[in-house]
């Protein structure tokens, strides 16, 4: 699949710059639609061209990069994003927000071309196993060997920085994808709780709420889960989807 990229950066060279790197990158091409100096530009240029990769500068006047990517995030059907910044503190910030990669510049190639070649990965049909008598499951790769987990095994879905922590019962597993994509795959067995995090629908067990201070201030809501000692997070945003995952079917 060729990429098609919209490059959002307000300084004229540093686009020119990744225009030429992109030039050079051939597994997968990338052809750039559009180049946009700011966040309203880029919004324009992502509805004209279709674009289905952004890459996006984070400091910028007005809207700033991370703005946009949230912004992104509310689409029906968003472009693959990947930060190109000056400023390596956003990182983590950045994965909170889903971004497949986050390049610091000077850009090399090479780093260029990985960071192309993991959206086309993420982007890429996702195929249905041969045999619709297994369990719906993650392939973990880790340390040299591949391991079919089970989805009706897993209790949480984390996302850990570049990765995604995948807990069972038993262990922790390191998942290398999107927690968007898991959501909207697999959806059926897992609710969000936070931005970070998605839970087994079937291992919900409690939602309790917690106090940071004796004043009643900074209170919050944790979830417990079947299996598993620590509680998780739970926005007031997903509290209510939380709560019905726990009075409904298991």
């Amino acid at each position: 699949m060729d990429l098609k990229v919209l490059i959002v950066d307000d300084e004229a060279l540093a686009r020119s710059r990744l225009r030429t790197l992109l030039s050079e990158c051939v597994d997968p091409r990338a052809e750039v639609v559009g180049e946009a100096g700011n966040a309203v530009q880029a919004m324009e240029q992502i509805q004209r061209t279709g674009c289905n990769l952004v890459l996006l500068d984070i400091h910028m006047p007005g809207v700033d990069g991370m703005a946009l990517a949230a912004t992104l995030r509310q689409m029906p059907a968003p472009p693959a994003v990947v930060f190109v910044t000056a400023h390596a503190e956003h990182a983590v910030q950045a994965f909170d927000l889903e971004a497949v990669d986050y390049l610091t510049k000077p850009v090399r190639r090479e780093r260029l071309q990985q960071a192309l070649q993991k959206v086309q990965k993420q982007s890429a049909p996702k195929e249905p196993l041969a045999d619709a008598g297994l369990p719906e499951c993650l392939i973990i790769q880790e340390r040299g060997r591949s391991e079919r987990v089970a989805l009706t095994d897993v209790v949480y879905l984390k996302a850990e920085l570049k990765y995604i922590t995948v807990r069972t019962r038993e262990k922790e597993h390191i998942y290398d994808g999107a927690l968007s994509d898991l959501e909207q795959r697999y959806g059926h067995l897992f609710v969000r709780v936070h931005r970070n995090a998605l839970v087994s629908r079937k291992a919900v067990r409690a939602v309790e709420k917690v106090s940071h201070g004796g004043d009643g201030e900074g209170e919050g809501w944790m979830v417990r889960l079947d299996g598993v000692n620590e509680r998780l997070s739970v926005s007031r945003r997903q509290l209510a989807a939380v709560r019905e995952a726990l009075v409904g079917p298991a």
